[in-house]
């Protein structure tokens, strides 16, 4: 994966109405997980949901890989890392997400999203300034 430029992490257990009758994590509810690194990371930058409405944009993924390793079973304690690996043209997300207790790696994955203007629906090939704003912010708070 890309060098990080920041990294949250966020940890969950896997509850029984994510898995399957042999107790292993539906491979569907992978995207639900990433979303709660996703969360915590755009806390983290001060461009949650309701801020990123607030700005006038939308972000939605236009890419996603993940890779599946270990599976995730029923009442697994995990952690979901996610990284900011791009920012200025596009938002590139790397997740990795582990076993609290092994700490073994069991998935990684990779997000991308791309500014849309709410109100016209144009895309954006410059991540807007209020979002670099916030990214530059939050950098300069902890730099690495």
């Amino acid at each position: 994966m890309k060098k990080s430029i920041y990294t949250v992490a966020h940890d969950f257990r896997i509850e029984f109405y994510d898995v399957d009758s042999m107790q292993v994590a539906w491979h569907g509810n992978y995207v639900k997980y990433l979303e709660l690194g996703r969360c915590a990371l755009l806390d983290e930058i001060g461009y949650g949901y309701a801020a990123m409405s607030e700005s006038g944009y939308l972000w939605p993924i236009v890419d996603m890989k993940i890779k599946y390793i270990q599976p995730l079973r029923f009442g697994q304690n995990v952690r979901v890392e996610a990284s900011l690996l791009e920012y200025e043209n596009r938002l590139r997300i790397g997740f990795e997400i582990y076993d609290k207790a092994g700490g073994e790696l069991a998935t990684t994955a990779v997000t991308t999203q791309m500014a849309v203007d709410a109100r016209t629906g144009e895309s954006q090939f410059v991540a807007p300034k209020c979002f670099i704003d916030r990214v530059s912010a939050l950098l300069e708070e902890n730099p690495s």
